[in-house]
């Protein structure tokens, strides 16, 4: 029998790296195009060190969960790193006046640890069997750049780009600062082009201020058979009441749930009859654990779950799910490569022409998250590390 693996370190590492032909957005931050233009991009990584050599590691979250993992790092000292469960809820209790961040990277690295014990796929032991899983091409947010997503045309002709590379659909996230009538003009542009070709999603980024506005853009959503409408409020995506009165009003269906954190919350969300579509994203709902409670609990109520982002995690997720569509690949733009920034030297990839010839990518078969982490860069551009023991 083998030796049960019991954690001895927790090692987070920043680094730095540089984002060409991008500043950010002036309302939310978020990159976008400039040509020219240099910003420099933190990211971090986590690897969770046990005492039979076994070493659990994920790339991806914010910093935010990095900061938080100080608080609680070293009361996971001395667990058994297979208890995955106990460690879920008695993080879930402890982080809970904090949003729990941090629980989820942490538990993703534990799930990593889990497969390379057992040698096998994180898919494998969900007990998943899906080996293809269809894209959704997912754009940045507008811009005004010449040659960029500045106007409902730009749109539309990456739109017929995606298309014609294989994409089955296509998610528009427009400009944050526009008119209605450019939004809805947005909805036009990419619905006569490629509407019926594939299906077409619009998520606002919340950016959208009133009642009045998102019925607007919602009902141009329906003249369009769009296939689902995501967080156009301001509220931030968490109004129950809010999103209701809009699935009352129009036909096309609403995705929500980013915004709202654990399963408790997505189940309260879709009791209230507050949302169509589920999403879940592993970062912010605990893990694979949490998104996983979401994804079966979302079955019971006949609701198909979305996640959130691409990364091998959220692949092993998607193949272990029955009630899933669409893997969200992006952010794609047409002079800009994605938007992530974990980096690997296994040859995985999240990019435009990541999709196979029928518009799907493949689940890592490696042990764990099945991907190979490429620290020696890491370290390189190295600007932080925090080891607790």
């Amino acid at each position: 029998m083998k030796t049960k693996p019991t954690i001895t370190a927790i090692e987070i590492v920043q680094w730095e790296t540089e984002m060409r032909d991008v500043e950010p957005e002036p309302t939310i931050g978020i990159p976008t195009y400039k040509p020219g233009n240099v910003i420099k991009r933190r990211s971090h990584g986590l690897r969770i060190h046990t005492d039979i050599g076994i070493t659990g590691e994920y790339m991806g979250g914010s910093p935010m969960d990095y900061t938080a993992i100080a608080g609680f790092a070293r009361v996971l000292i001395g667990r058994n790193a297979l208890n995955r469960e106990d460690i879920y809820n008695d993080l879930k209790q402890a982080m809970r006046q904090q949003g729990r961040l941090g629980t989820g990277v942490v538990d993703i690295a534990l799930w990593d640890l889990a497969g390379k014990y057992h040698e096998a796929p994180v898919y494998e032991l969900l007990g998943g069997s899906q080996k293809k899983l269809p894209c959704y091409a997912s754009t940045y947010v507008g811009d005004s750049q010449p040659g960029g997503l500045n106007t409902p045309e730009a749109y539309a002709d990456f739109a017929e780009v995606c298309l014609e590379a294989g994409y089955p659909a296509f998610k528009i996230h427009g400009w944050q600062s526009a008119p209605i009538k450019d939004h809805i003009a947005l909805v036009e542009a990419v619905g006569k082009r490629v509407g019926g070709k594939m299906d077409l999603m619009l998520d606002p980024f919340c950016a959208i201020n009133t009642f009045g506005d998102a019925l607007k853009l919602g009902r141009a959503c329906d003249e369009y058979n769009f296939f689902w409408y995501e967080d156009p409020f301001k509220d931030g995506g968490v109004s129950m009441h809010a999103h209701r009165k809009l699935r009352q009003m129009i036909r096309t269906p609403i995705l929500q749930l980013e915004h709202v954190r654990g399963l408790e919350s997505h189940v309260d969300f879709i009791e209230a009859e507050a949302t169509d579509f589920v999403r879940a994203d592993p970062d912010y709902d605990g893990g694979i654990t949490g998104v996983m409670k979401i994804a079966h609990a979302s079955e019971g109520f006949g609701l198909d779950v979305e996640l959130h982002v691409t990364g091998p995690d959220r692949r092993h997720i998607m193949a272990s799910m029955r009630n899933s569509n669409y893997y969200e690949m992006g952010l794609l733009h047409p002079k800009l490569g994605p938007i992530h920034t974990p980096v690997f030297k296994c040859g995985y990839e999240d990019a435009m022409d990541s999709i196979d010839e029928n518009g799907c990518v493949d689940v890592p078969e490696g042990i764990g998250l099945g991907v190979e982490y490429d620290w020696d860069f890491v370290k390189a551009h190295e600007t932080d590390r925090a080891i607790y023991k």
